[in-house]
């Protein structure tokens, strides 16, 4: 909700852990903690440990969840096995191009408040997040150019109908 403060985001946490009359125990409880950047995982090691007697093992989405995790294993405290969600072949090969082409434009017209069809669009990169972001702005009507130094994924580019360009050449045109 807005405006949300951090006692209000470790309050949500909190529900979510003990839940008011929520199942408690081994018979009860999760068996695997499925975080987005450790803030779950960090809360249960602090303030609820008994959980970890149910947890089986830990999947962390984010790189700096994923680095927190790394911190409390060099420190001998990591409570359950981890899978880095990040090292999957699906996770960087469909949820970096299919979830950024979802959220890329929202993002933008949400943050400008700005139609942005027919804006010039610089995308710095043709990798799996670049093809993504690519292909929503042409979808919603934008002039679409690519930056690319990797000379495959710069064909790959031309090949998808973008122009590639050296950024110095463009950044003085380009809307977004």
């Amino acid at each position: 909700w807005k405006p949300m403060e951090e006692k209000d985001f470790w309050w949500c946490i909190d529900q979510c852990v003990s839940g008011a009359g929520g199942p408690t125990g081994k018979a009860g409880w999760a068996n695997m903690i499925l975080d987005d950047g450790g803030d779950l995982t960090h809360h249960i090691y602090k303030n609820h440990p008994e959980k970890f007697n149910c947890i089986k093992g830990i999947v962390e989405e984010n790189i700096a969840g994923i680095h927190r995790l790394y911190q409390m294993s060099r420190a001998g405290k990591l409570p359950a096995p981890v899978m880095n969600v990040n090292d999957s072949v699906t996770k960087t090969k469909f949820d970096n191009l299919y979830a950024s082409r979802e959220s890329v434009t929202d993002a933008i017209k949400r943050s400008t408040d700005c139609m942005i069809g027919g804006k010039m669009v610089v995308i710095l990169g043709y990798g799996e997040v670049g093809k993504g972001c690519a292909a929503a702005f042409q979808g919603i009507g934008c002039i679409v150019v690519v930056t690319e130094c990797d000379p495959i994924c710069a064909i790959q580019a031309c090949m998808q109908g973008f122009r590639v360009v050296r950024l110095e050449d463009v950044v003085h045109y380009a809307d977004i």
